[in-house]
């Protein structure tokens, strides 16, 4: 394996130096995490040495599932002790872009160290989806995007927390309990508290970077990426009123549930 340690080995490296200019940002961005990195079918999993300030190769495993080029996920890896892990193929390290996604994914892992599950036993919809064992309801479920009612609603929501008007916003997450069934309403806050607080320390680290903000995700026809960016939007501004949600991520949750 000591071919694809050399591959990778100064791409894996320059996380670390990118890391001590964004480390300060927010204690998600503290640790470091493994990296599989999936190549042929098989994850060719990094994580740090002793000292902590160095990638080494640990080992090759096959992949649970087929998994398509471009992959940008963190999720345990059930071949290397259940870690949490970032799963990336190579491609990511071509731009400086690519690696504030890496630290996304880092995020990520920090939310599931710090509370994910504990969460998701809060609500239905993921009891539901575990007892059924679909593990990709967070991707899969049929969020009624294209109802016209939530698409104008949170429209609006957005176009209020642009302008930065409390009652208008609150009034939208108000209209938006009422307009979507409870499934649908906690799928909705779930994946801008995941997503959307990924979205968030990930812009903070481009702007520290000097580069140009990620706000995909607000064109229709809506999908997933849409809470991305309404829940990032969303948490600035709830931080903004109230400093330490920003580092109490499960009372950030409740309070994005409960508006």
């Amino acid at each position: 394996m000591e071919e694809t340690q050399l591959k990778y080995d100064s791409s894996l490296q320059r996380i670390f130096e990118i890391h001590n200019k964004i480390k300060d940002i927010h204690p998600s961005l503290e640790k470091i995490f493994p990296i599989a990195i999936v190549e042929d079918s098989f994850f060719f999993i990094f994580d740090t040495d002793s000292s902590g300030e160095k990638y080494v190769f640990v080992k090759k495993a096959p992949t649970p599932m087929p998994i398509a080029k471009g992959v940008k996920a963190a999720f345990p890896l059930n071949c290397y002790e259940d870690k949490e892990a970032c799963i990336i193929s190579g491609e990511i390290f071509d731009s400086l872009g690519g690696y504030t996604t890496i630290f996304h994914e880092f995020v990520h892992c920090y939310q599931s160290k710090n509370g994910t599950e504990e969460l998701k036993q809060k609500l239905e919809i993921a009891q539901r989806a575990m007892a059924k064992k679909d593990y990709m309801w967070e991707i899969n479920y049929p969020f009624p995007y294209e109802n016209s009612k939530f698409t104008e609603t949170y429209s609006l929501f957005l176009k209020a927390l642009k302008e930065n008007k409390p009652d208008d916003i609150f009034k939208c997450r108000s209209q938006l309990k009422q307009i979507l069934s409870k499934d649908d309403f906690e799928y909705m806050v779930w994946q801008e508290w995941v997503e959307g607080f990924a979205r968030f320390i990930e812009n903070k680290i481009r702007c520290k970077l000097e580069l140009k903000g990620n706000h995909s995700g607000t064109k229709e026809p809506f999908n997933r990426g849409l809470f991305y960016e309404g829940g990032a939007r969303f948490i600035e501004f709830l931080g903004k009123q109230e400093p330490e949600l920003l580092v109490d991520i499960k009372r950030l949750f409740y309070k994005i549930l409960n508006g």
